[in-house]
């Protein structure tokens, strides 16, 4: 059975940074590009960042502060965030990438705030 399970969240003062992780299991990782999606509250859900063998990042706004890798012999996928302002809050969720193909997790709360 496919499954995502999302980690590493938490509240964060403006100017901070976290690591997000995703496991991936039931699937053969290595063969699909993997993207991170954030919902803040009361939006659609959205993709940030995606890699297949480079990455690519579809927010402008994380471009810099955001990197994004994947790690094929772990099947996991990590997004490096540093500088962190209040408009990146929001749940995040790990997928398949630029199309969402796999149920979603439970994702992982990140909240900026002073």
């Amino acid at each position: 059975q496919e499954q995502l399970v999302e980690s590493g969240g938490g509240l964060v003062q403006p100017g901070g940074s976290l690591r997000l992780s995703c496991a991936a299991s039931g699937m053969i990782f290595s063969r699909r590009t993997w993207g991170w999606y954030r919902q803040g509250l009361g939006k659609q859900r959205e993709l940030i960042a995606y890699v297949g063998n480079i990455p690519i990042y579809v927010d402008s706004f994380v471009k810099g502060r955001f990197v994004i890798a994947r790690d094929n012999a772990k099947n996991m996928v990590y997004l490096e965030m540093s500088d962190l302002k209040p408009e990146d809050t929001g749940v995040y969720y790990c997928n398949t990438a630029p199309d969402w193909e796999i149920q979603w997790g439970q994702g992982t709360q990140v909240t900026v705030s002073s």
